[in-house]
């Protein structure tokens, strides 16, 4: 997984944004996250063979300082770290991701809305993401620093869920 976030963050900085520049808020805390979602099966993986092709993080709370409390009320599925290696690209693995995670929230319980805290700066992903059927609602109103402040969902769509694209 490492292999995956540092090609995409060369990647970007090619991108005109500072997305995944450095670790936010520190590298320990950084790291620490992405240790507490893989032990807790919040992040899954997709291989190709040996090679992580692809991860998404998946919670079913919304984080306090980003989210409303009638929001965090309503069931909803909250993505994180979505990367799809460059390798990948083109193939809608991204997208067939998110149809998935929020299909599994909706059968496992309910969720309604699949949303996402997206990079504030990162204009070409908040324009993907609403060509994947998500609307932007606002910047949130949390500390200035905080790196991912523009808020998305979309409508889930009630449906059985598909199987498993991955591997934990």
């Amino acid at each position: 997984m490492n292999n995956l976030a540092k090609e995409l963050k060369d990647w970007l900085h090619t991108r005109n944004t500072d997305q995944w520049a450095r670790p936010w808020p520190t590298a320990e805390e950084h790291d620490e996250r992405i240790r507490r979602n893989l032990a807790a099966n919040a992040t899954w993986i997709l291989w190709d063979g040996a090679v992580a092709a692809a991860t998404i993080t998946v919670h079913g709370e919304g984080n306090a300082a980003l989210w409303t409390g009638a929001e965090r009320r309503e069931p909803a599925v909250y993505l994180h770290r979505i990367m799809v290696s460059r390798y990948y690209a083109g193939q809608r693995i991204g997208a067939r991701l998110i149809d998935w995670a929020a299909a599994r929230a909706a059968a496992e319980y309910g969720a309604r809305q699949a949303r996402i805290d997206v990079w504030t700066d990162n204009t070409a992903l908040h324009a993907y993401y609403t060509t994947i059927g998500f609307t932007f609602l606002r910047l949130a109103d949390c500390r200035p620093d905080y790196p991912s402040r523009a808020l998305f969902q979309r409508p889930i769509a009630v449906a059985d869920p598909p199987g498993a694209p991955c591997d934990r």
